[in-house]
């Protein structure tokens, strides 16, 4: 069976490894344009075309797959691609571009997509995230037939993975990686032998993923402790999640967090060389354990905090560098 592949990112990679590795011929691959990279902003290629690039698969990066969008050269050429390419099915994972009617139509089989959902819970483009910010206990992957709308296709399989209380994104984006490229390759063996039973999905149940955002990275510490410390998870690695402390002109990033059962009220004293602001966290205390803040319900401590420009520190090395939890904890 001829299979062809678009994805990008290092989700999608591991999905094509798998697929090579089970013995399938993947004729072509579809990925995203180059990006600058790093400090030094070097074009870099996807995780996805430097596997393809070691295996000697012919890559296409298109723009745009429109024909009639902003870059129709580039839709047309990928066009010729898929057709010379003859595929029996065209595998999706984290592409990052919408599929046309026309290349959803051309493989003999259509598309199939691995999506890091159960749908049709968090259809859209960051279901991992929003599981956990909205306090979710399980997820999973569902192997989706493709059709015109946001995830609306029928479902081929499907598995459920169980979110822990210390799932961050990055954990949970690993092990749904995992599951796809293995599910993924149940599907194709399956869809080979004629064993695959098309579900239409639920009715009821929908949600929508929204796409992340930078501006979503600073906490609201008027929500409750329990939710700021998912929101904490959820945005671990991107956009991250930061928060403006007494006498630390930047905001500082959180890595890690957690609710506190039990709520402070004692409040550390500002000192006279800085004055508080409306957006600073009310810090109740700041110890070797962790920097207490107070929310809106509850207390949330900060357990791996990060300066700008800064290395990621747990609370302990932290507290030592921050002058103002010195002389706020100082004997008056």
């Amino acid at each position: 069976m001829r299979v062809g592949f678009a994805g990008t990112p290092e989700f999608s990679r591991l999905a094509l490894q798998a697929i090579l590795d089970a013995g399938f011929t993947v004729p072509l691959v579809l990925t995203q344009p180059d990006r600058p990279s790093g400090r030094g902003l070097k074009l870099t290629p996807s995780a996805v075309k430097q596997l393809a690039a070691e295996i000697k698969i012919p890559v296409a990066q298109p723009r745009s797959l429109r024909l009639e969008g902003k870059y129709p050269e580039d839709a047309l050429l990928a066009r010729n691609a898929l057709q010379e390419a003859e595929l029996d099915v065209l595998v999706v994972a984290a592409y990052g571009l919408i599929l046309p009617n026309w290349a959803l139509n051309t493989p003999r089989w259509g598309c199939l997509n691995i999506h890091a959902s159960l749908l049709p819970r968090w259809r859209g483009a960051a279901p991992i995230q929003r599981a956990i910010e909205a306090g979710d206990t399980h997820t999973g992957v569902t192997i989706m037939q493709m059709d015109e709308g946001l995830d609306t296709g029928d479902m081929l399989l499907e598995e459920q993975v169980a979110i822990t209380e210390t799932d961050t994104a990055a954990v949970l984006h690993d092990k749904l990686a995992q599951l796809g490229a293995q599910l993924i390759v149940d599907a194709l063996t399956q869809l080979e032998s004629g064993a695959l039973s098309p579900r239409a999905q639920p009715t009821e149940g929908v949600t929508y993923a929204a796409k992340l955002d930078k501006s979503e990275a600073a906490l609201d510490l008027s929500l409750d402790a329990q939710t700021l410390a998912r929101r904490i998870r959820a945005f671990n690695p991107v956009p991250g999640a930061t928060l403006r402390l007494p006498g630390i002109e930047e905001p500082v990033k959180i890595w890690q967090a957690q609710e506190l059962e039990a709520r402070s009220t004692a409040v550390l004293t500002m000192p006279s060389a800085a004055q508080s602001t409306s957006d600073e966290a009310r810090v109740l205390s700041a110890t070797h354990e962790g920097v207490d803040i107070q929310t809106g319900q509850g207390t949330l401590r900060l357990l791996e905090l990060q300066r700008a420009g800064g290395k990621r520190q747990t609370a302990a090395v932290f507290i030592s560098g921050w002058s103002w939890a010195h002389a706020a904890s100082a004997p008056k």
